[in-house]
């Protein structure tokens, strides 16, 4: 396998499952020493003994990125750890409080925008601050197909916070270009994670739920959402800044 982040420091938040931990072993095994950030320390640890028997580097740490303080500590971290930050991948998110608006639990409200909004802003913060001192990077964030792009009955928060992110997403990309920082977004459609389960569901009643509402009849495997987020932190798309890359198999076209 090539190695096209060879040399490269890369970040990935929410690493330690799903898409997350995807991404981190794919930046490693393409050359990259990852710091794989998570708020569950053990998953976290998992994903760096994942990567190390397939001969990557990597070193894991936990992270609340709701707080900004934790979030300051964590790019503190890779960057004394591994000598610096060229990559981030900010993929943490949650997806509850599912349901009519008018029922929405406040609390569910605020959870959603503070992991999957605010968690964002604030890695995005503080990665920044060092690239910009440190000639430049790349920052892709994690939105969805689910708020920018589609809207589905019972999901407005998430909705809400994911819509947000890629506005976040394109607003950075402009204030920070002539830092030498390209920043864009993948937005995923339903992928294989036990995010896209409903409490006690089977895959096959997954899929029965999901594969109608997807053209491709399928929902995507986790290395299809990471192809995307590789491309993005490439010099292959050096030309593409403040974009939000919408993968999920023609639910939103």
């Amino acid at each position: 396998m090539s190695a096209p982040f060879h040399g490269k420091v890369a970040l990935v938040t929410g690493a330690g499952s799903g898409i997350g931990r995807t991404s981190a072993r794919a930046f490693a095994a393409r050359g990259a020493t990852v710091v794989v950030a998570d708020l569950d320390a053990g998953n976290a640890a998992q994903t760096v003994k994942l990567i190390e028997r397939g001969g990557g580097r990597a070193s894991a740490v936990t992270v609340d990125v709701t707080d900004s303080a934790s979030v300051q500590s964590m790019v503190d971290t890779a960057v004394s750890r591994h000598g610096g930050l060229h990559i981030a991948h900010n993929n943490a998110g949650v997806f509850t409080g599912l349901g009519p608006l008018a029922d929405l639990d406040e609390g569910q409200w605020h959870a959603q925008l503070a992991v999957n909004l605010t968690g964002v802003m604030l890695a995005m913060k503080y990665e920044i601050r060092h690239m910009r001192d440190n000639g430049g990077g790349v920052i892709v964030n994690a939105a969805s197909n689910i708020g920018d792009h589609v809207r589905y009955p019972g999901t407005g928060a998430y909705a809400a916070s994911k819509a947000a992110v890629s506005t976040l997403t394109r607003a950075a990309a402009l204030d920070h270009i002539k830092d030498g920082i390209r920043i864009n977004a993948v937005s995923p459609g339903a992928s294989n994670t036990s995010m896209t389960f409903m409490p006690g569901e089977s895959e096959a009643e997954r899929a029965a739920r999901l594969n109608g509402t997807i053209p491709l009849g399928r929902l995507a495997e986790t290395d299809e959402i990471v192809a995307s987020v590789l491309w993005l932190a490439s010099e292959e798309s050096s030309f593409v800044v403040g974009h939000d890359l919408v993968t999920d198999g023609g639910a939103s076209a």
